[in-house]
C-alpha cells in the first residue's frame, strides 16, 4: 500500500463489516457509513499534516494487510503472560478486539455491564455516543474505526454503581498473517458511578504484523469518577494507533495513566478530554520507556469549554538506543471558560546520543481569568548524582536504573494500586538494566 487511493482500494473490501451483513437494522449503520465517507474526504495523514509531521504514517502501512480479523486462539500459558502479580481483579479477556467470556472473569450481573460491543448494537446509550466525540471527527484513523470495527466492549456503570475491585481488560493481539485490527470500546458512567479499570495491550506475534487502531469513548456523567490505567506492551512487528476519547460533564473526575513500555515498532496515543461542565478534576499522567528503535508519539488534548475546571497533566519520557519521542500536547480554553486552573509539563531524559525527543507543549487561551502554564526539559544523567551512587559502592547499572526509577516516581507514584505500582516499578527495571547491558 503506497498511496491513498490503493489504501482506500484494501479498505473498501472490507465494506460493509461481517457484523452489518448479519444485521442490516443496525441502528449504527448509517453512522458507519458516514464515518467511512468522512475518512475518505480526510484522506491519510502525512508529514505534511500538522499533526503527523514527526510520525510517517504512511510508511508503516507499505505492507500487505488482511482486514478479516481471524478469532485468534490462546493457551492457559499465554494468558498468564499477562499476569499482573498480587492483582486482585476481574478480568475481561479479549482476543483481536472480542471479548472471550470463557476466560474472563466478570463481575457478578448488577448496576455495572460489561458486555460485547456487538451485542450492544441497539443499545440507546450505544447509539447515544457512538462517534460523537467532537475530537474524533478530524482524525481519519477514527474515521476508519468507526467504519470498520469488527467489535468490543460496552461497558455501562449505572447511578452510584461501583465495583469491589478493579476491573482488568486484558486485550491479546495474535495472528498468523499481517492484519489491520480494529476494535472499538465504549464506556459510560451514569451519576455518581466510580471505576478503576485497567488496560493491558498485549501482542503474542513472533512474525506476523498486527496494526491495530483502536478506539475508546468515555462518558462520565455527573459527579462520575473513572481511574484509568493503559499499560502498553507489545513485540517489535506490533503497531498501534490508540484513541482514548472522554466527555466530562459536571463534577465528574478522570484520572488517567499511560505507561507505553517496549518494544512495539510504532505507537501512537490520541487522547483527548471535553471538560463540558462546570467543577470538573482532570489528571492526565504518562509515561513511555522507549528502546531499540521504538517510535512513540503522545498526542493529548485538554478542551476547557466551560468555567472552574482543573485539569493537569505530567508526561515523562526516557528514550533509549535509536528509540525516538513525539510528544504534542495541547490546552484550549475556550472565552467563556473562565475560573480555569489548567496546568501541563513534559520531561525527557536521554539515554543514548541516537535517541531523540521532539515536544510541543502548547496552550491556547481565549479566557482573561486563568491560571495556566506549560513546560518541556530534556536532559542526560545527572554526572553528579552518578557519581554520588558509584561512589558509595553501587554499579553503573544499578545506578542508572535508580535514577530511572527516580525520574519516573513523579507518575508511578500516583498509581493508587500497589500491585500496579510494584508491576511497573519491575518493567522499568528490567527494561533500563537490558537496555544498559546490550
Amino acid at each position: 500500500m503506497t498511496s491513498d487511493k490503493s489504501f482506500f482500494d484494501f479498505i473498501s473490501n472490507g465494506l460493509p463489516g461481517p457484523e452489518l451483513r448479519k444485521d442490516a437494522d443496525n441502528a449504527i449503520l448509517p453512522a458507519r457509513k458516514l464515518a467511512f465517507s468522512r475518512f475518505r474526504a480526510l484522506g491519510l495523514p502525512s508529514v505534511k499534516t500538522e499533526e503527523w509531521r514527526y510520525t510517517n504514517i504512511q510508511r508503516f502501512l507499505k505492507d500487505s494487510f488482511s482486514l478479516a480479523q481471524e478469532e485468534g486462539t490462546i493457551s492457559a500459558e499465554q494468558l498468564k503472560l499477562t499476569d499482573i502479580p498480587q492483582l486482585d481483579s476481574y478480568t475481561a479477556v479479549l482476543v483481536n478486539g472480542r471479548l472471550q467470556p470463557a476466560l474472563s472473569k466478570l463481575p457478578a450481573e448488577g448496576k455495572v455491564t460489561i458486555s460485547k460491543l456487538s451485542d450492544a448494537a441497539n443499545n440507546t446509550q450505544l447509539q447515544l455516543w457512538f462517534d460523537k466525540h467532537p475530537h474524533l471527527q478530524q482524525q481519519p484513523f477514527a474515521a476508519l474505526n468507526a467504519a470498520l470495527f469488527a467489535d468490543g466492549l460496552f461497558i455501562e456503570a449505572g447511578v452510584n454503581a461501583s465495583l469491589d475491585k478493579p476491573l482488568h481488560i486484558i486485550h491479546i493481539y495474535t495472528t498468523t498473517g499481517n492484519a489491520f485490527i480494529q476494535p472499538r470500546h465504549l464506556m459510560v458512567l451514569h451519576k455518581s458511578a466510580t471505576l478503576e479499570i485497567i488496560e493491558s495491550s498485549v501482542g503474542l506475534n513472533e512474525t506476523a504484523i498486527a496494526f491495530v487502531n483502536s478506539v475508546t469513548e468515555i462518558v462520565l456523567e455527573e459527579n462520575a469518577e473513572l481511574w484509568h490505567y493503559n499499560l502498553q506492551i507489545s513485540e517489535k512487528n506490533s503497531r498501534h494507533i490508540y484513541h482514548t476519547s472522554t466527555v466530562q460533564k459536571a463534577d465528574s473526575r478522570y484520572h488517567h495513566f499511560n505507561f507505553t513500555l517496549p518494544s512495539a515498532e510504532l505507537t501512537r496515543n490520541n487522547l483527548s478530554v471535553a471538560l463540558t461542565g462546570s467543577n470538573t478534576e482532570t489528571n492526565l499522567h504518562g509515561l513511555y520507556l522507549a528502546t531499540d528503535q521504538q517510535h512513540v508519539d503522545n498526542h493529548t488534548f485538554v478542551d476547557h469549554l466551560v468555567p472552574n475546571c482543573n485539569s493537569n497533566e505530567l508526561y515523562k519520557g526516557v528514550l533509549l538506543d535509536n528509540s525516538n519521542g513525539v510528544f504534542t500536547g495541547k490546552i484550549h480554553v475556550h472565552q467563556d471558560a473562565q475560573k480555569t486552573n489548567a496546568f501541563q509539563q513534559n520531561n525527557n531524559l536521554l539515554m543514548s546520543e541516537k535517541a531523540s525527543i521532539n515536544s510541543q507543549p502548547q496552550l491556547e487561551i481565549y479566557a482573561d481569568d486563568v491560571k495556566c502554564s506549560h513546560g518541556f526539559t530534556v536532559g542526560r544523567f545527572s554526572e553528579e548524582s552518578l557519581f554520588y551512587l558509584r561512589s558509595r559502592g553501587i554499579g553503573e547499572e544499578a545506578a542508572k536504573t535508580l535514577l530511572v526509577n527516580a525520574f519516573a516516581f513523579d507518575i508511578t507514584d500516583q498509581v493508587h494500586i500497589p500491585a500496579l505500582q510494584d508491576f511497573l516499578s519491575e518493567k522499568i527495571r528490567k527494561y533500563v538494566s537490558g537496555a544498559i547491558n546490550n
